[in-house]
Parts: structure tokens; sequence; C-alpha cells
């Protein structure tokens, strides 16, 4: 009696769903930020919700994959590439808007791609687990773009000094998450170059 081999799981289900929305809302986050006024309060906040929605989605989706034991060949390919179309567009959308330098912006979308594309180029034969420090970095972005995002300059009045505690800190928070992006980078190349010597030696 022959063995039948356990069926594919199909790529039609709800994390490559999840996943695939948060593709679709990037341009959508772009045109919030920078087809209007960029000083515009509603626009900013408007935004943000989205930011936040496609944001909450990566952590959402990643669970349920796992959790049901439904991860796919397109989950692994999408999800990354995902995640770094809504920050990269974060990132470059708020430095059109004056809120993150430009050199930072390059700096840490450099390192996102390179990282990204290499992952995806040996996935077949080099697995490399996400850090822990991986994983504060994605968290300090989350955190820093999501605040340099909402209207903090913008305001006046009585929400004037609120306003300005809110763009400083997110300032702080992303100089903390520019530090960990380096740093995690730095692991990963580390982790990368070990297995393929390990791997060149076996």
């Amino acid at each position: 009696m022959t063995e039948t081999a356990p069926a594919a799981t199909s790529n039609f289900n709800l994390p490559n769903a999840l996943t695939t929305l948060r593709i679709l809302l990037v341009p959508v986050f772009g045109w919030a930020l920078l087809a209007h006024d960029y000083d515009s309060i509603g626009w900013r906040v408007t935004a943000y919700v989205i930011f936040a929605v496609a944001a909450i989605t990566d952590k959402i989706d990643g669970d349920i994959a796992r959790a049901r034991n439904i991860e796919t060949d397109f989950g692994r390919i999408a999800d990354p590439i995902a995640d770094k179309a809504l920050t990269g567009m974060a990132f470059i959308g708020l430095s059109i808007t004056g809120d993150i330098w430009w050199a930072v912006t390059i700096v840490v979308l450099a390192r996102e791609w390179a990282v990204t594309l290499l992952r995806l180029s040996v996935a077949k034969n080099v697995v490399i687990a996400a850090a822990q420090s991986g994983k504060i970095k994605t968290m300090l972005q989350a955190l820093a773009l999501g605040g340099l995002i909402l209207p903090g300059k913008q305001m006046s009045g009585w929400a004037d000094l609120p306003g300005e505690v809110l763009f400083y800190l997110s300032q702080a928070l992303l100089a903390a998450a520019v530090a960990m992006t380096l740093w995690s980078g730095y692991e990963f190349f580390r982790d990368f170059w070990r297995q393929r010597r390990n791997l060149s030696e076996t």
C-alpha cells in the first residue's frame, strides 16, 4: 500500500489575504500622507490609521499562519516584501514631508532591502531565524514612524505642547530604531556567513 503525499497548503488562506491587503494599503497610505497638505491634521490622522491597520495585519497574519500551520511559499516571499514596502513608503514619505532626514531613510532602507533580498535569494539553502534584535527593531520602527505620521509639529493652541512632545519623543524612538536596525543587520550578516561557512565545510 502506497502512502499518499500530504496535500500542499493552498495559497488562498486568511494570512495570505491579510498580506495582500497590506501590500494594497501601501499606495493608499502614501496617497493619504503625500497627496494633500502635509500639515493637514485630518490627513495626517487618516494616514496614521491606514499605517496602523497595515502594521497590525503584519502581526496577525504571522500568528494565524503559525497557529494553523498554513505557512506557504507565497507568504514567505510576500510577507517580508509587504513589510518593507510599508516601512519604505513611510520613511520616504516622511522624508518628503521633512520629518526624517533623507540620510536616515537611505541608510535604513539600504539595510532593510539588502537583508530581505539576501534572505529570499538563499531561503531554500540557508534559513536564518528572526533574531530578538530584529523584532525589537521592527517594534521601534513602527512606534517611531507612527508617531511621526501623527500631527505633532502641526498642532497649535491647546495641543501645542503635547504635539511637540509627541514629535520629539518619536525622533528619540527613531534614533533608537536606526541603531537597532544597524545592529540587527550586523547580526544577520554575521549569522548568514557562519551558516554558509558551516555548509561549505560539511
